[in-house]
C-alpha cells in the first residue's frame, strides 16, 4: 500500500524523478573520464542558460569579458568568480533566471550561519535531487517508503502538527523531536519495525544513548541509519552501533548546492558528480549546482581524495575525504534537554511566517540560560515575534536575552549558529 501511495505521489510531484533515477543507476557504473565529461556538457548548459536568463551572471560575465563559449573545459570554471552566503541574499532577485518554467517549487534555508535564504528550484532540479538520494538509498538495499524513523523538526501550531502527522502517515514514517520520555517510548515502539533511520546525526546519536542507557530492545529489521545536516563526530559511532546495530552513514549536501555527496557501504563519500563540480580551495570546498537552472548556483563558497584513490565498491565518483558541517550539541534547559537545531526552527518559522530573515547566533554559558545574539535591529514587533517563538519551543525551562544590533563578523571561518560552553 505505502509503495502505490508513494509512487502515486511521486508521479504528481515528481513527475521525471524516475527518469533521473534510472539514468544516476546507470551513470555510476561510469568511468571517470565519462563523468568529467558529463559534467563539462552541463556546465557549458548551465553558464549558457545563466547568461542569456540571468541578470546577475550577464553582468559578471559581461565583467570579465567573458562568453559562455570561453567555457571549454572543466578548468575554465575557475575563470568565474567565487558566490558567497551574501551574494545570494542580497542579488537574490537578479540570480534568479526568467526561464519559462512550469512547475517550481519554493526552497527556505536558514543554514548554518543562520542567514535565511529563499528561491525557485524547477521540477526538473528537485526530481535529481531527490533521485540522487535515492541512489543512495539502493545502496544499501533501501526502499523511500518502507517504514522509517525521522529524526527531525516539525512546527508546534496544532494546523502544522495534524499536517506533519498526516503526511507522516502516508509516507509511513514515525518521527521524534525531543528527548521526553513519552517521546522515546513511543520511538522504542515503532522502531522495531523500522527498515531505516535518518535524520539529524546529534539526535540520533542522544536518542541511542537513551536506548543504551536504559538498556531497551535492539531493533533488528534496520538496513541503514543515515545522518545528515550535521557533521557525524567519530565518537558518535559506538553508541549508535551498540543502539542500532550498525554505523551511522552520512549524506552531504545543502539546500542551495542539493546533494554534494553520500557515503557507500565501503564507508567512502562519494561525490554527486552528475550533479556538483566540486573544487578544493585552501581545504574549503566551492560547489557549482549543474541541474539548477531557475537558481544558478555557480562557484559556491571538505577535503577532497585524491584522484587516484579507489574504493572498493567500484564507483570511480571522486570520494571527499573528510566532511565539515554544523555539530549539533545539547540545549540544557533548568530540567530538560533540548536538540540544537530548535534555533533552526525557531529563525525558519521567523522567516516563513513574519518575513523576518536574521542573522544569529546562540550561546549558553550555564544551565537554564540562553543568549541570542542578533545581526540586524530589531523593533519592538519584531522582537515580540523572536520571543514568542522562542517560548514555544522552550516554554518555562528556558531564561533567554536577545541582543540585537551585534556585529556576528567570523574571523576567517564559518559562522557557528550555536555555541555551547558547557562541558
Amino acid at each position: 500500500m505505502f509503495k502505490r501511495i508513494y509512487k502515486i505521489g511521486q508521479r504528481l510531484r515528481n513527475p521525471s524523478m524516475t527518469t533521473w533515477f534510472h539514468f544516476l543507476k546507470e551513470s555510476e557504473t561510469w568511468p571517470l573520464a565519462s563523468l568529467e565529461a558529463y559534467q563539462l556538457k552541463k556546465l557549458q548548459e548551465l553558464v549558457e542558460i545563466a547568461y542569456a536568463n540571468s541578470i546577475y551572471y550577464k553582468n559578471i560575465l559581461d565583467g570579465l569579458g567573458m562568453k559562455p563559449s570561453d567555457i571549454r573545459s572543466l578548468e575554465d570554471l575557475k575563470k568565474l568568480p567565487m558566490t558567497t552566503k551574501s551574494d545570494l541574499l542580497v542579488h537574490n532577485k537578479e540570480i534568479h533566471t526568467n526561464l519559462n518554467v512550469e512547475k517550481l517549487f519554493q526552497a527556505n534555508t536558514s543554514g548554518t550561519s543562520g542567514e535565511s535564504l529563499k528561491f525557485s528550484r524547477e521540477e526538473s532540479a528537485d526530481s535529481f535531487n531527490r533521485a540522487a538520494i535515492y541512489r543512495g538509498y539502493s545502496w544499501y538495499n533501501v526502499n523511500p517508503w518502507e517504514l522509517n524513523g525521522y529524526f527531525w523538526g516539525y512546527n508546534f501550531s496544532e494546523k502544522e502538527a495534524l499536517k506533519i502527522r498526516v503526511l507522516d502517515s502516508l509516507q509511513n514514517c514515525f518521527r521524534i523531536f525531543n528527548y521526553r520520555k513519552e517521546s522515546i517510548d513511543f520511538f522504542i515502539k515503532k522502531l522495531k519495525n523500522a527498515r531505516y533511520l535518518h535524520g539529524y546525526s546529534s539526535m540520533i546519536y542522544e536518542t541511542a544513548k537513551i536506548i543504551n542507557k536504559q538498556n531497551l530492545e535492539k531493533p533488528l529489521n534496520l538496513k541503514m541509519v543515515k545522518g545528515t545536516s550535521e557533521k557525524i563526530v567519530e565518537a558518535y559511532q559506538e553508541e549508535i552501533q551498540k543502539a542500532f546495530g550498525q554505523r551511522m552513514i552520512n549524506e552531504y549536501g545543502a539546500a542551495e548546492t542539493g546533494i554534494i555527496a553520500f557515503e557507500c557501504k565501503s564507508g567512502n563519500m562519494h561525490l554527486n558528480m552528475e550533479g556538483v563540480i566540486v573544487e578544493e580551495i585552501d581545504h574549503e570546498i566551492v560547489v557549482t549546482n549543474l541541474q539548477m537552472h531557475a537558481f544558478p548556483v555557480i562557484r559556491y563558497y571538505i577535503k577532497l581524495a585524491p584522484k587516484t584513490k579507489k574504493c572498493e565498491c567500484g564507483m570511480q565518483h571522486l570520494i571527499i575525504e573528510d566532511v565539515t558541517g554544523r555539530i549539533g550539541q545539547p540545549v540544557y534547559g533548568k530540567i530538560n534537554t533540548y536538540p540544537s537545531l530548535y534555533f533552526y526552527y525557531i529563525f525558519k518559522n521567523l522567516a516563513l511566517r513574519q518575513a523576518l530573515l536574521l542573522t544569529y547566533q546562540v550561546v549558553q554559558e550555564e544551565k537554564g540560560k540562553i543568549i541570542f545574539l542578533i545581526e540586524q535591529h530589531l523593533d519592538g514587533k519584531e522582537l515580540i515575534h523572536l520571543e514568542n517563538e522562542i517560548a514555544v519551543y522552550f516554554k518555562n525551562d528556558m531564561e533567554f536575552k536577545i541582543e540585537h544590533s551585534q556585529n556576528l563578523t567570523a574571523h576567517n571561518k564559518k559562522l557557528k549558529s550555536f555555541i555551547s560552553n558547557i562541558e
